[in-house]
Order: structure tokens, then C-alpha cells, then sequence
């Protein structure tokens, strides 16, 4: 039962990072603000970070450490891109 609500709680906030990644594309569209651009990039890999943990894990039976890893990796690449996003002059 604890397996299936941590699988349950990962695929929530990867769909909700998902959204909002979705939504900053929207406003790029709307604004043509590039860094935008970046933000949807950054929450796509905080997104995609999570599932792709559990991906590794379960499905090509990668170690937890090992999974868990790669997926900070993927997601501190997203909070880079955020990251750049705020700091970053306006062009």
C-alpha cells in the first residue's frame, strides 16, 4: 500500500509540473518572452526528474541510489533553468 501512494504522490506532482510548464509555454506564446522558455524548460525536467526516478527503478531495475541520482540531476537542471530564468537580464 505505501509503494502505490508513493507512486500515486510521484505521478501528482510530475503532472503538476507538467501543467505549469505548460502554462509558461502559453505565455511565451502570448508574450514571445524568451526566458519563458526557460521556465517551461525547468519545470518540465522537475517534472520529468520524478518520473523518471521511478522509471529506472522499476522498469530497467536500476538501484534506488542509482535512480535517485539521476533524477536529482535531471531536476537541479530545472532549477538551473529557473534559476536563469529569474536572474538573467531581460533581452
Amino acid at each position: 500500500m505505501e509503494h502505490t501512494l508513493f507512486v500515486i504522490a510521484k505521478l501528482f506532482t510530475t503532472a503538476l509540473a507538467l501543467v505549469i510548464a505548460y502554462q509558461a509555454y502559453r505565455g511565451y506564446q502570448r508574450h514571445g518572452t524568451q526566458l519563458l522558455l526557460y521556465v517551461t524548460l525547468g519545470f518540465a525536467l522537475i517534472g520529468l526528474g520524478g518520473l523518471l526516478e521511478g522509471v529506472l527503478f522499476e522498469v530497467l531495475q536500476v538501484s534506488i541510489f542509482e535512480a535517485g541520482f539521476v533524477a536529482a540531476l535531471v531536476t537541479a537542471a530545472g532549477m538551473l533553468s529557473i534559476l536563469y530564468a529569474l536572474y538573467a537580464p531581460n533581452p
